[in-house]
């Protein structure tokens, strides 16, 4: 607090005092009892307050004597310089006199006390008079104060010029002085020994708290210390005898009081402060004149922290304000320290161990004898010792009032700023000179006197003038406590001194006889040992207050403080929040910006592609030969083809389509023999890395299963469900195709994914365009509503892959920085877990399970036992769930060799010796080659790899590109992994034969099939004529040389396959999925098994997600630590450790940690009426039933849906006239013999008559009475029956559409335009989960429109509000005549369709023409087409010709048979051809070769159409006579197996 704030807040406090105590008759006993004062002790404080502002305003007067003093006397030239020096620093002008308006109290200097200060002692003791002890205890101090400042006044009065004279020669002694010099300890009792008390009373009257917080915080430990330095209390006697008593010091020190003054002018400072500041100056006056002053004023000065504010604060409250008051005077002085002087002896004690000083006597006293001490000496002394502290500095009060009330910032503010900091400076040096006036600058003073009135007056009146208006104050209380004053100030030997005292205030209002009278010597003695004690008992109270309200008033700041940093902590963590939300919140805007910019640039990038993509398929639609600008000569060209990324249900990629780049690479040279070696030399030449690890190969320490991954909760899914927002999630990523991984962004909608390629990506720019060329997806997006499965997939043996089916039946694969992200993009995908195929729930945490938990939760493995599915689609399931994929070359699906015999003209495959050893790996199957790796793995050698039996192993990327190296893309994928070059002819996969013998001779050679090996008989064919090279057995590398017993690629394949369906397979097939996929795999049952491969090939043998900054981790020698979770790695290592991944190859993940269940035998299940693969005894009868309809019309359309989970399980029938019937099914038939089979059961016929039909009743509700064009032959192709029987769709209305029909009612729902002309024939794709299936319809207009049904809404098209006018998914165009016939298959993505006179075209459900299907010359005319799903397409033409082509467009079989054939159908395998003619006869054929199995006893009539029941057992016709024929077939009964067997 400034000085003039602390003036005007003492000013403004003593105010207060005066309305509310002294203009008040309030009670203050409640707040004192609050602040366990004793009664009255509120009282004796205001008195405490009241000397202060009088002694503070007698300053303030002598201070302006002073100024006059300075002007008029001369002052020698060296002192004269001192003055100057030090009045420069001091000349600002003073704290008080900057105070604006400021009214000084002071009316006459020369009174010894002003009226203010009179009538407020007067109203101390006279305000509460009726409390009479009370009121004589204060009027015994005022009587004590008064006649103190009266006999000190009185001795200025007599000797004004004596201090100049003295000041010199006093300065040297004073600092000299003892602690214990009589004048320091002239007020001391021995019964009190309180260092305080060593000087003076008016020291008491300093509060001691106005240091509580500097000193007492600053020092606590030194008080004790302290104190037993200073008390040693002068014993009485001491004090009597000895004391040598500076005469001439009124105790306000003449010097040093002024100094203070000087300061400040004080004029209107009335408060505590003052009062303090002068007691303390009082009081450690005498010590601290005596100071080693040398100690800068600063570093005594401790900040105090400002109490005082707390009085100011509460001035609202009467009581608080009291209270407050109560803690004043305290408070004020609370500032502390000044410069130098310690203006309270607490202060001094406490400050003491800072400033190591000691006190002296009064510097200025003049040495009096003993026996004849000059009147007033006594107390002169005790105010001279309280004084010369006290008046320590020109800045001394002001700082004080500085530090009164300083705010916590100001604190220093006493040494600081420019008046108080330099008047301090000045006052250290008048200290060290001795303190006298000639060191003390000059200080304008505010109300000077004229001069003559000081100079000129006789010494009597001076003394009248000084204290006419005191005097009778102190007459007034004399008179008025009489007879308690009478009795208690009391002579040296007893006697009553006031009586005569009275006596002489009565007789004589003289000032100076009752100044004489004070003077006395007993008077003196009797004054200083009763009163004096009134006022030490009233100094020592204030002190205890001190000390209570210090603590409490500590607490109170250290509990504010508390709060208040509390606060500011907050404070700061608030605004630490908010700037960080900020900051997060422009950072998500730049981000999304970022995404936005990012998503228009990629939706460009896709539109370029799209329109290319267009642009090619229009080129081809309109240039191809059966184009609008088509040639014949276009066909001489050389057609390239690739294989497509469609996969089947089983997985299997078949389908082949034009490949826009492709090319015969007749630039591509051939690999020398010694370009590389062996694999085996290639890996040894590889080991660009050593490690230290030994990889755990325990499959539990190796399962890193994550419970809680798998129970992520449902309102979590919601959660995500309900993401808002243009972009949902957006992370780095990269897409991993077979040979390029391309970084980019991925960025999820909410209904779409995008994928962006970095093309700035220095690795992407490296990529070789030509392979880039055959990778989908660079600037991907998907439909959520696309999205059919999602699995977790690895990458480089890392779990942090995902893999995406699509509903157009292709994948792609991402890998993302880590786990938490590959979560997180799961979540914001949408619930399909890995799709319905595996009986697994739809749910999310499905596709984050591993590999195990998919496993077991699957149902594939007891539907594999049951034979309900083959061992091919367990197999495929098995590669999939454990994380094989088509996608990364590296971890491409591994099936088994089964086969050993590749030499001999035939196969038997009833001869076990024609097939491997399932329980070996391939390496263990050449005992030789067996002992070889097991004395390889006993005699291991190096230390720093663990040792495993081969160096390579069964499935690796170079041994998949080797097998499929003659179909693109995977040619250019081989060229490019291998400089452009093809392989060495001698190392090329040119013979299945020479690849079995090396996979039992070579010991680097231990490869295992592809899945391809069983469906893909082209990759045996160079169709696209590659230059190969010439073997050393000098055979030109071309066709791959295949086995005797295969006639071409499609036997090998088809036997193949055989052989992995046959019983001897089925038997040991869970013994090879122990060693690849169960629990052979590793540890110590695989080292028994000879079936251990490079630790880099295993699941967690490497962790590169440990590794956060490789750059950071480098480290000498890269190794790992043997926790296979925590080792270091170098960046160029986790390079050289891909590399080896890549080139090591990669194990499946392992499923199962205990044997794999054997497959039931197929005996065991021949009861089992659902089975496909069972063999049955052949008791029953071939034809089962003939139901006749009461119409002769003939039978045109059959469809058999008769699965048992539907509504109506039944026969659909349709007429030549367009009537209906709905036959209800009953799944009895083939139950013979099995459990629950009975007797009442037999005699239900499968098929039930409509009962409208039968009973005549309701046939307006089965009849179509639409009109259909005149000259549209009806037959079986006009109508389509929904999967659910409930729709029946017809076509041929002369209105060119065709319509939707319901079963139940007979009533049109849809009509449904698009063609040019009448609608010929209509065909339907199998069903898919919930109904939806394509419909294709053909018509005279030449096209096909491919229409989407959807079983949700019953109606063609996905929308019901459009159902008037729906869009055809696709128009297939390339035919020049009507179509006639039609088939689709949604599972291969095919529509096969025959035009009146031909050809049958190959159209993809995209709408892209494949291929014509080009028969012998005499096939021309299609009239029936049927395709298996197996991809047997097979073609009726007219004058009983039959084609088998493949789906790819070979031909693979024809036949002429005489009958006039009107319907066809293959089985569900595609092996076996039913088919039914005019004759009447059924026929069933082998697809493959049109081999006949078996015919039926003819039928009365021709047969029109024909379908089979859902199991595959019941065929049922449609006749011509308006009759069906329900025949028993069982085409197990025609499988090589059976029939060797039974």
């Amino acid at each position: 607090m400034s000085a003039e704030t602390a003036v005007t807040f003492l000013s403004r406090l003593m105010a207060m005092v005066d309305v509310l105590v002294f203009a008040s008759s309030l009670n203050f006993s409640e707040i004192e009892a609050e602040k366990n004062m004793s009664s009255g002790g509120l009282m004796r404080q205001c008195l405490r307050l009241v000397c202060c502002v009088a002694v503070r305003n007698c300053l303030e007067c002598r201070q302006r004597q002073r100024d006059r003093l300075n002007k008029s006397s001369l002052i020698s030239g060296k002192t004269q310089e001192t003055f100057q020096g030090i009045s420069a620093t001091t000349t600002a002008k003073t704290p008080l006199e900057n105070v604006p308006g400021n009214l000084s109290p002071i009316k006459d200097p020369d009174r010894l006390l002003q009226d203010v200060d009179i009538n407020r002692l007067r109203a101390v003791v006279f305000r509460d008079v009726d409390d009479s002890k009370q009121a004589q205890f204060l009027a015994l101090a005022v009587v004590y104060f008064i006649s103190v400042l009266m006999v000190s006044k009185y001795r200025d009065i007599l000797e004004p010029q004596r201090e100049t004279a003295r000041s010199g020669s006093q300065a040297g002694r004073n600092i000299r002085q003892e602690i214990n010099s009589p004048t320091s300890t002239v007020v001391v009792i021995p019964s009190i020994p309180h260092p305080s008390l060593n000087h003076g009373f008016l020291a008491k009257l300093i509060p001691e708290q106005s240091f509580t917080h500097s000193f007492y915080k600053e020092t606590p430990a030194v008080f004790p210390d302290n104190i037993k330095e200073k008390e040693t209390p002068t014993p009485v006697e001491d004090i009597q005898l000895e004391s040598s008593i500076p005469h001439t010091d009124s105790g306000i020190g003449e010097e040093q009081m002024p100094s203070i003054l000087n300061g400040t002018d004080l004029e209107t400072s009335t408060g505590p402060d003052a009062m303090s500041e002068l007691l303390s100056t009082l009081s450690s006056e005498v010590k601290k004149s005596q100071e080693s002053l040398t100690e800068s004023p600063s570093e005594i000065l401790k900040p105090a922290s400002s109490i005082s504010s707390i009085s100011q604060s509460k001035g609202i409250n009467v009581k608080e304000i009291l209270k407050s008051l109560v803690a004043a005077p305290v408070e004020i002085a609370e500032c502390g320290p000044d410069p130098v002087p310690y203006p309270d002896p607490a202060l001094k004690r406490e400050t003491q161990p800072i400033l190591p000083m000691q006190f002296h006597s009064f510097d200025r006293s003049v040495v009096v004898p003993v026996k004849k001490p000059p009147p007033g000496s006594l107390a002169v002394t005790t105010v001279g010792t309280a004084t010369t502290g006290g008046g320590v500095t020109p800045s001394t009060t002001p700082n004080i009032f500085a530090a009164t009330g300083a705010t916590p910032k100001s604190m220093i503010n006493t040494t600081g700023a420019g008046d108080s900091g330099s008047s301090s400076s000045s006052s250290s040096s008048s200290f060290v000179n001795g303190a006298t006036s000639k060191n003390l600058p000059a200080v304008q003073t505010v109300a000077p006197m004229p001069e003559d009135s000081a100079e000129n007056m006789s010494i009597t009146a001076k003394l009248e003038r000084a204290l006419e208006k005191v005097a009778p104050l102190l007459r007034e209380i004399f008179v008025d406590f009489a007879p308690f004053l009478s009795r208690t100030l009391l002579g040296s030997h007893g006697q009553e001194l006031l009586i005569e005292g009275l006596v002489c205030m009565k007789s004589s209002t003289s000032v100076v006889e009752l100044v004489m009278l004070l003077c006395s010597q007993e008077w003196q003695n009797s004054i200083q040992k009763n009163a004096g004690l009134a006022f030490i008992e009233l100094i020592n109270e204030g002190r205890l207050l001190c000390h209570a309200m210090k603590d409490h008033i500590v607490r109170v700041a250290n509990e504010a403080e508390f709060i208040l940093n509390r606060q500011r902590a907050e404070d700061v963590h608030k605004h630490a929040e908010f700037e960080s939300q900020c900051a997060q919140y422009a950072a998500d805007r730049r981000e999304e910006e970022k995404m936005c910019d990012h998503l228009i640039s990629a939706a460009k990038h896709r539109d370029h592609v799209t329109a290319n993509q267009l642009k090619q398929k229009i080129l081809n639609i309109l240039t191809n030969k059966h184009g609008a600008w088509g040639a014949v000569s276009h066909s001489q060209l050389h057609d390239f083809w690739r294989l497509d990324y469609w996969e089947d249900d089983l997985r299997r990629r078949r389908r082949f389509v034009r490949n826009a780049f492709g090319s015969t690479h007749s630039d591509a040279l051939l690999k020398a023999a010694v370009e590389y070696g062996t694999e085996e030399d290639i890996v040894k030449s590889k080991k660009t890395f050593r490690s230290q690890a030994v990889v755990s190969q325990n499959a539990e320490t190796e399962l890193m299963l994550e419970g809680d991954d798998d129970a992520v909760s449902l309102l979590q899914e919601k959660e995500i469900d309900n993401l808002a927002g243009p972009v949902v999630l957006s992370t780095p990523a990269q897409l991993i195709a077979p040979v390029v991984v391309a970084k980019g962004t991925l960025s999820i909608t909410t209904t779409e994914i995008y994928f962006e390629v970095d093309e700035d990506d220095p690795a992407f720019k490296k990529i070789d365009p030509k392979v880039l060329a055959y990778t989908e997806g660079l600037h991907g997006k998907w439909m959520f509503s696309e999205i059919r499965a999602v699995f977790s997939r690895r990458y480089l043996l890392q779990n942090t892959a995902l893999e995406v089916f699509m509903a157009n039946r292709t994948s792609v694969m991402f890998n993302f920085p880590d786990q938490a992200t590959v979560k997180k993009v799961v979540y914001s995908l949408p619930r399909v877990g890995v799709g319905t195929s595996y009986g697994l729930p739809q749910a999310r945490r499905i596709s984050l399970a591993t590999p195990r938990q998919l496993y077991k939760s699957s149902n594939m493995t007891q539907r594999w036992q049951r034979r309900e599915i083959s061992n091919f689609e367990y197999l495929m399931f098995l590669n999939t769930i454990a994380g094989r994929t088509y996608n990364d070359l590296n971890q491409y699906p591994v099936f088994p060799w089964v086969l050993t015999n590749y030499e001999s003209e035939e196969l038997d495959l009833t001869l076990p010796g024609n097939f491997r050893d399932l329980s070996k790996p391939i390496g263990a199957l050449n005992p030789k080659r067996a002992v070889f790796y097991a004395e390889r793995y006993e005699t291991w050698e190096d230390d720093q790899t663990p040792p495993h039996h081969y160096n390579t192993h069964y499935s690796t990327s170079t041994c998949t590109l080797s097998w499929l190296v003659r179909i693109e893309p995977f040619t250019t994928f081989f060229l490019n992994a291998n400089d452009g070059k093809f392989d060495h002819p001698d190392r090329t996969f040119s013979s299945v034969a020479r690849s079995w013998r090396n996979s039992q001779r070579d010991t680097s050679d231990v490869k295992e099939l592809i899945p391809e090996f069983y469906y893909l008989p082209e990759m045996f064919v160079n169709s696209n004529g590659y230059s190969l090279g010439i073997r050393e057995d000098e055979i030109v590398v071309n066709d791959v040389e295949l086995p005797p017993w295969a006639k071409k690629p499609e036997d090998f394949v088809r036997i193949n396959r055989m052989a992995l369906e046959s019983e001897f397979v089925s038997c040991q097939l869970h013994q090879w999925i122990d060693l690849i996929f169960g629990y052979k795999q590793r540890g110590p049952e695989a080292v028994r098994a000879l079936n251990v491969f490079h630790y880099l090939t295993y699941e967690g043998s490497v962790n590169l997600d440990s590794i956060t900054d490789p750059v950071l981790r480098e480290i000498p020698e890269a190794y790992f630590i043997r926790d296979p979770h925590t080792f270091l790695l170098t960046k160029d290592f986790i390079k050289a450790m891909e590399a080896q991944i890549q080139n090591f190859g990669q194990t499946p993940s392992q499923l199962l940690i205990e044997p794999h269940p054997p497959r039931s035998s197929a005996m065991h299940l021949c009861f089992l009426p659902q089975s496909p693969l069972m063999f049955k005894d052949q008791m029953q009868q071939d034809v089962i039933m003939v139901l006749k309809f009461p119409s002769n019309s003939p039978v045109t359309h059959v469809a058999a849906n008769t699965l048992p989970h539907l509504t109506i399980p039944a026969v659909v029938t349709v007429t030549c006239s367009r009537l209906f019937a709905v036959n209800r099914w009953h799944n009895t038939v083939g139950l013979r013999g099995a459990p629950g089979y009975s007797l009442d059961q037999a005699h239900h016929l499968p098929i039930e008559m409509d009962p409208l039909i039968a009973n005549n009743s309701g046939v307006n509700k089965r009849q179509i009475t639409d009109l259909v064009d005149q000259s549209i032959q009806i037959n079986a192709h006009c109508f389509v029956v929904t999967a659910d029987n409930r729709y029946i769709l017809i076509c041929g209305f002369w209105d060119k559409s065709f319509r939707v029909y319901s079963t139940e009612t007979g009533k049109l729902t849809q009509i449904v335009f698009g063609h040019w002309d009448v609608v010929t024939c209509l065909a339907r794709s199998e069903s898919y989960i919930g109904g939806d299936c394509y419909i294709v319809s053909g018509s005279r207009d030449a096209t096909l429109l491919l229409w989407y049904w959807s079983g949700r809404h019953h109606i063609i098209g996905d929308n019901p509000n459009s159902s008037d006018y729906p869009a055809p998914r696709a128009v297939l165009t390339g035919h020049d005549h009507e179509v006639v016939c039609v088939s689709v298959c949604a599972e291969l993505g095919l529509v096969i369709s025959g035009a009146k006179e031909g050809p049958c075209l190959v159209h993809t459900i995209t709408g892209d023409l494949l291929r014509a299907l080009e028969g012998t010359e005499n096939c021309l005319y299609p009239r029936l087409i049927s395709v298996s799903s197996e991809g047997h397409c097979i073609i009726y033409y007219d004058r009983g010709r039959f084609s088998n082509f493949s789906i790819n467009g070979k031909l693979l079989a024809q036949m002429e048979i005489n009958d006039s054939t009107r319907a066809i159908l293959l089985s569900s395998d595609g092996q076996n051809l039913v088919t039914g003619g005019d004759n009447g006869v059924v026929e069933v054929w082998q697809a493959c070769d049109f081999k006949q199995l078996y015919i039926y006893p003819g039928c009365d009539a021709g047969i029109r159409a024909m379908d089979l029941s859902h199991d595959q057992r019941t065929l049922i016709t449609g006749m011509a006579s308006g009759s069906i024929v329900a025949f028993n077939i069982d085409f197990n009964r025609w499988h090589y197996e059976h029939q060797n067997r039974y």
